[in-house]
């Protein structure tokens, strides 16, 4: 397992005092330290089960089931491209190939910069604004290139 920086640890150790030493806060827990930190470290991880006095393997199991939760670091700014049919159909994939080019990025990567993090996912549920790009949790509708390299520009100034 890799070594976290005192700061890191300091964190997940003020969000532990939070919380009893309860198994059953286990996924409360998770959440507000891939809020705080946008991963879970693997020594955090570690120090959350002897915490919580649950086994390593039950918080590992819980980190890994729910996508919410990342054990890689991920960027300030999460870039969704929906590829459901009617975003396909729409040109949605003309929309993530210019987030991977503009960001240097594939799917499920981030920068090295740690400000941007593209994920291409099934379907958003927002068929109507095909194609749809959630950032963060800002949904824009009717992408296209020119659209979503405006997008990035703004996100970046942020």
């Amino acid at each position: 397992m890799s070594v976290i920086t005192s700061e890191t640890a300091e964190a997940i150790e003020q969000i532990l005092k939070q919380y009893p030493p309860d198994p059953s806060a286990l996924i409360a827990v998770l959440q507000d330290i891939q809020r705080d930190l946008r991963y879970l470290p693997k020594e955090g991880l570690r120090r959350v089960a002897e915490y919580l006095g649950v086994p390593l393997s039950q918080v590992y199991r819980v980190a890994t089931f729910y996508t919410a939760f990342s054990l890689v670091p991920r960027g300030k700014h999460v870039i969704k491209v929906c590829m459901g049919t009617a975003c396909h159909l729409k040109g949605a994939a003309m929309v993530a190939e210019a987030v991977e080019r503009i960001l240097g990025i594939g799917p499920d990567q981030t920068t090295d910069d740690l400000l941007f993090t593209l994920e291409t996912v099934h379907c958003l549920g927002a068929c109507a604004l095909a194609p749809v790009v959630v950032i963060d949790t800002d949904y824009h509708a009717h992408m296209d290139t020119a659209k979503i390299a405006r997008l990035i520009d703004k996100y970046a100034k942020e």
